[in-house]
Formats: C-alpha cells, structure tokens, sequence
C-alpha cells in the first residue's frame, strides 16, 4: 500500500489515481472514517481527467493508530507532508466534515502553489462547541455523550450514526442504503479507538475561525440544510461570512452524509466549482 512516513514516525496510508500532469483534487474524509469514503467523487473525477488523492488520517483506516498526535495542527502538518512528498501544485483541496476543519487549517498554513481552490461540505468550521463567543454551538454534552458511547460499545455506536443522523436515514421518508451503512461501519472499526476519542475534541473544540479569515484562495461551502451533525446554521452560515472569496451552497432536505446519498448532484456543483 502507498504510505508516506511522518516526522513522527507515523504511516499515512493514501490513493494517487491519475495521470501525474493533471490538476489534483485531494479529499480529505470525515470522522471516523477513511479514504474509501470518497469512492464515488474519486472516480467521477478520476473520469473528468482530474488526479484524484485521498489519505486515510492518522488514526484512521489503514494508517497508523496513532496514540497522540491526533488534533489538528498535526493532522495539517502530516497533509503539509502529503503535499511535499507528491510535489502537488494548485490542487483543489476538498473536505468533509472534521476533514473540511483540516481543509482550512491546512490551506490557511499551505506553502505557495500548492493550493488553487478549497471546499468544504458539511463542515465543522467556524467552532462547533458552544462557548461565550459561540452561544448557537453545540454544548460539551452533545460530544461527551459521543465519547461515552465510543467507550462504552464503539461497535454499536459506529452502527447507531449512520443508521440514524448521519445520512438522513431517521427521516420518515427516508430511502434506506443498507450498504451505506455496512461500508460506514467497517471504516469506522478499521480506525483506532483512542484516535477516533481523541478526534472528537478535535473536531468539536478546534477554533477555525482565524484559519477561514486567512485563506486567499476561492472557497465554495456546500451544506445540507437538514444536516443533524454538523447544524447549518452555526457552521456554513456562519463560516461563509469570513472567507474572503466564498460562496456558499445549500441544498434542501440533504443530510451530512450527502456527498454519498447525493453523489450526482454534488459531484456536478464541485465539477462547475473546478472549472470555474
């Protein structure tokens, strides 16, 4: 498998299809996930002529499980290193949820060249805890409640998130993907319990604020409006005000698992973004 190995020592597992002269598009996934669940924008994309890239983060998927190391200034510096390691040059940087929260920390740190676009769907910037500067965040409780659930049975848990909230599927009219969930489960149990606790406090009490405001590079923020991760209102509302070059899209009734329920509408919306 190709891996690149950190300053830390730590094994980053990544995919790299396409041809090596085309523009890359690197996604970066959500938590507790990994790089597989890109499947259906890396190949759309791979068939646009893009060079498609996704890593799995530390902790998760394939590589290594980490014991520390698992917040977002690390987890910027290993794709810093992804970056180096494959000479990438004005890529577009696309991430999902927890990895649209290292989207942003990375651009806003990249080295010149390396980064032409970004995008961020279903986002966890600005802030996503509750705190004075952020009363419409959710409260401590909400992401203690995820720790005790992934200590007391993270087998369960990893079942009772997609089969509920994350793609929607607690709607009455919902239309179930048994697959979804089953491919959402078996990403979540190839990553490491004590990364993927650890990453809640990343994901949740990491302050992007200062990270939007830095990025001088055209950014498009697409969020589901019936999002019940990551609520619209605290995140894409919110973020879209501090981005220089943003635009914000929404989208009626999708979940924060959309780019899998809704793959040809986003895949169409990234690909006009791209060309643009």
């Amino acid at each position: 498998m190709p891996t690149i190995t950190t300053a830390d020592g730590t094994e980053i597992f990544y995919k790299d299809w396409g041809s090596k002269t085309a523009q890359p598009v690197v996604f970066h996934h959500g938590w507790p996930l990994s790089a597989d669940d890109w499947d259906a924008q890396m190949m759309f994309f791979l068939g646009q002529g893009y060079r498609v890239i996704a890593h799995d983060r530390r902790g998760h998927g394939r590589s290594t499980q980490t014991g520390d190391g698992n917040e977002m200034d690390t987890y910027a510096a290993d794709v810093a290193e992804l970056a180096d390691h494959l000479d990438l040059k004005d890529a577009i940087h696309v991430g999902h949820s927890t990895g649209g929260g290292e989207v942003a920390h990375y651009v806003a740190r990249a080295k010149p060249g390396r980064v032409a676009k970004a995008v961020l769907i279903g986002a966890v910037p600005p802030i996503m805890l509750q705190t004075p500067a952020n009363p419409g965040g959710l409260p401590m409780d909400v992401f203690d409640g995820f720790r005790s659930a992934l200590l007391a049975n993270r087998a369960q848990f990893f079942r009772d998130v997609p089969e509920g909230p994350f793609f929607g599927f607690n709607r009455p009219d919902a239309k179930v993907s048994q697959g979804l969930i089953d491919n959402w489960w078996r990403q979540g149990m190839m990553g490491g319990a004590k990364a993927h606790y650890d990453c809640i406090k990343a994901f949740s009490e990491t302050d992007f604020t200062e990270d939007l405001k830095a990025i001088d590079v055209p950014v498009l923020i697409m969020h589901g409006e019936d999002d019940q991760i990551v609520p619209i209102a605290d995140s894409a509302h919110l973020a879209i005000k501090l981005v220089k070059h943003g635009t914000l899209k929404t989208y009626a009734g999708f979940p924060h698992g959309m780019a899998s329920t809704h793959p040809e509408v986003i895949n169409a919306d990234l690909l006009s973004f791209f060309k643009a």
